[in-house]
């Protein structure tokens, strides 16, 4: 007897995504950025790999429109480079947003996919309130060439790997070491993504992509589950206190008060980061779990490379562990029930707020056959049929990535995409999971 398939609603937007960096290449005719600066700094990117190239989508963008288009996609997730905007050529998303339409696929826009301008990274960079508006100015100029064809609008990306990873623990652009730095970039970037908001047409759906952490205490202890705490502040909260209760929380300005003492939220702040969003997106790709580590002690298993410094100010007594089970080539551990507790997390806490998965999907190996991602795909996407049916308001789903690119400290040893690029000549190659894609996208069904 044929197993009965789970059907997604009507409606339900089936997409893929990609950042600039990451893909498009054509770097001399963009400013530099902090990435630029990042891969040329010995030691950062695996295998001294650069963005110069990537995967050459700045020249091959039409080609890439006519893939998506075979596969079914009904959406596309992009990010335009601010260096790019900066250096005059915004006419590459002018023309690449009308392509997406001609072939019936829906534009969906990310502002910044984290290659700041290195102009305003020697300016200070986000730990500088002036950063905020400087986004704000270049959102106001991108949407007045795209405002009019472009519906769904994403002003960030992963604020706390902007913030934690590339002013924390350093491991991404631009490389800075400062916990007081990292907490300050979260607070400007989100009075960044405030702005923003204020800024785009009436007519925009206005969101932000947070990679929220599923966060697992170890044990049942009372220790472990403060540990758990202490870890949701500073992943989740921090972000979501501002941006959908309009305030900190203040057990994570208590937990840092040795790192900072929050003077650079001026009053006003948070009520102009709580502005109103049509839809949040969530990243998601594996859990967390801690625990106590009253001495300090303990792994940091936080999935983005080892270091020497904790991209967790103020939490130096909590100790990440990776749970049994299978893992992905970023040694991630595969746990779907980790997108449904935040889904119908997001549910209970932003009632009626529409939810994007802006991002999911595995880094695998190289081949064209890959049963692993159809199958982590396969896992994720039924966790995420599961919150549908309990109530939780998805409305899409994008995939990353649509193909193979450089995926930061690690340059191009990670294979996220579904269609495989080789980096020597440029040809793009669909694998299994790309053909099993379509089939999902065109039929709304699993």
């Amino acid at each position: 007897m044929e197993t009965q398939r789970l059907r997604f609603p009507e409606g339900f937007l089936w997409g893929a995504a990609t950042a600039a960096f990451q893909i498009e290449g054509g770097a001399a005719l963009r400013g530099p950025s902090i990435w630029d600066t990042f891969c040329r700094t010995p030691g950062k990117v695996h295998g001294g790999a650069t963005g110069d190239m990537a995967v050459d989508h700045h020249r091959l963008w039409r080609q890439d429109v006519q893939l998506m288009a075979r596969l079914g996609l009904g959406a596309y997730r992009f990010s335009v480079s601010w260096p790019r905007v900066l250096a005059g050529g915004i006419g590459f998303y002018d023309a690449l947003v009308d392509e997406l339409l001609s072939h019936g696929i829906r534009p969906s826009l990310t502002l910044y996919h984290w290659d700041l301008p290195q102009e305003l990274e020697d300016a200070g960079g986000w730990p500088e309130r002036e950063t905020a508006y400087a986004f704000a100015g270049y959102t106001e100029q991108v949407a007045k060439v795209l405002g009019d064809r472009v519906e769904m609008w994403t002003t960030l990306n992963e604020p706390w790997c902007i913030s934690f990873l590339g002013y924390g623990s350093g491991v991404h652009a631009p490389g800075r070491t400062s916990p007081a730095d990292a907490l300050r970039a979260a607070h400007h970037l989100n009075l960044a993504h405030g702005l923003a908001a204020a800024a785009l047409p009436a007519a925009a759906r206005v969101g932000i992509s947070l990679n929220p952490s599923a966060v697992r205490p170890l044990t049942g202890s009372a220790a472990d589950r403060d540990a758990q705490r202490r870890i949701d502040a500073l992943a989740n909260r921090i972000f979501t206190g501002p941006l959908l209760g309009g305030a900190y929380p203040q057990d994570l300005l208590a937990d840092t008060a040795s790192v900072t003492d929050w003077s650079f939220v001026r009053p006003g702040d948070e009520a102009l980061i709580h502005q109103p969003m049509d839809f949040l997106g969530v990243n998601y790709y594996t859990p967390a779990v801690v625990s106590a580590a009253p001495d300090g002690a303990g792994p940091r298993a936080d999935g983005h490379g080892a270091t020497d410094h904790s991209p967790w100010p103020g939490a130096d007594t909590v100790a990440f562990h990776q749970p049994p089970g299978d893992r992905t080539d970023m040694g991630w551990s595969v746990d779907p029930t980790g997108l449904y507790d935040l889904l119908m997390r997001f549910a209970r806490e932003a009632p009626g707020l529409p939810l994007m998965v802006t991002e999911n999907g595995a880094a695998y190996g190289p081949d064209l056959h890959d049963p692993q991602r159809i199958a982590y795909l396969e896992a994720h996407l039924t966790a995420l049929h599961r919150a549908v049916a309990d109530g939780a308001p998805v409305q899409g789903y994008f995939l990353w990535s649509l193909m193979d690119n450089f995926e930061w400290s690690y340059g191009y040893s990670k294979h996220f995409g579904i269609v495989h690029v080789d980096y020597e000549t440029q040809e793009r190659t669909p694998r299994s999971s790309a053909h099993w894609y379509a089939r999902l996208a065109r039929s709304g069904a699993l």
